[in-house]
């Protein structure tokens, strides 16, 4: 896949088949967008060309700038990659880009540089400044510049139109098996493992502190999950807590830290990848170590069960 570092020196001699988009969650309605896409320009020997941007919009045109990702620059990289798309333009959007009509975006950008063949959008797709581009205009514009337009249907799951929206909301209250669902792998993040009280040490239950790579990635409602962890290409299962302690700590700064299981190495600094495969309980106080230690020992257990019907 090819990722141009400027597009004012890029021009296409080839037709291209495009699709433009946020793509934040890249989730299962995505992934048929990116199939289309794919389709087409095999079918009409024209080249294929997801574009994207960054940082969010939203955290540019908002005044909540940390707008919270569900998928990171880099992550959002890899899963455009596999999905074999040719080339990946990522536009710095910026509140200059963002006065940018929709018309202008079509003509100097998508028609002027990447010679727009077809262009690929959801069935709710809108853009250019204020959003005023959608789909009777773009038809409009297709006239205009001889080129075709491809609506791609939602995709439904349980009667409800697949979207970010429905993903961040699911995060947020923890219903983790439906986000994956709604994205059809893992929800994962990256992090830093840092060093932490060792509590979980002295409770017999050794667990990595992690510091996320991105501080703008949404991390799933606080409460104890079973994880899948991945480091330098070796795969691990365990217990990861999100939350402030509460049995030992009167404070606001959140800790996730993450139970391997089976595994006694210094991982210190290293990065760590963790993906949540199903939520075990809300985070609670407890008013001794043995309490708090039989309910480890319980969340273990539910853990490896569900883990155990995973991978057999």
């Amino acid at each position: 896949m090819i990722i141009p570092s400027n597009i004012d020196f890029v021009y296409s001699k080839t037709k291209s088949v495009i699709t433009v988009g946020t793509f934040d969650g890249f989730h299962s309605g995505h992934k048929k967008l990116f199939h289309r896409v794919k389709e087409l320009a095999e079918r009409e020997k024209f080249s294929s060309i997801a574009i994207t941007f960054n940082p969010h919009p939203r955290s540019v045109l908002s005044n909540d700038n940390k707008v919270k990702l569900l998928t990171t620059i880099s992550e959002k990289t890899d899963l455009i990659k596999n999905c074999d798309i040719e080339n990946l333009v990522i536009i710095n959007f910026t509140k200059e880009f963002a006065k940018t009509s929709y018309e202008k975006f079509v003509e100097e950008i998508l028609v002027g540089k990447f010679n727009l063949g077809i262009f690929v959008i959801g069935h709710d797709h809108k853009f250019g400044k204020d959003r005023e581009g959608d789909e009777i205009k773009l038809k409009e514009l297709a006239q205009k510049y001889n080129f075709d337009v491809e609506i791609v249907e939602p995709i439904l799951i349980d009667n409800e139109i697949i979207s970010s929206t429905k993903i961040r909301e699911c995060l947020r209250s923890g219903d983790i098996k439906k986000a994956n669902n709604f994205i059809s792998r893992e929800y994962a993040f990256s992090g830093k493992v840092v060093h932490g009280a060792t509590r979980g040490r002295l409770l017999g239950f050794p667990t990595a502190n992690i510091l996320p790579m991105d501080e703008n990635k949404l991390i799933p409602q606080n409460g104890v999950y079973a994880v899948r962890c991945s480091m330098d290409s070796e795969e691990y299962f365990g217990v990861m807590n999100i939350g402030f302690r509460p049995t030992f700590e009167i404070g606001n700064n959140l800790v996730i830290e993450v139970h391997i299981f089976n595994f006694n190495q210094e991982i210190y600094d290293r990065e760590i990848t963790v993906s949540f495969i199903d939520r075990l309980r809300d985070e609670k106080k407890f008013f001794s170590k043995e309490e708090l230690i039989y309910q480890i020992e319980r969340d273990k257990k539910k853990a490896i069960q569900i883990i155990g019907k995973l991978i057999n």
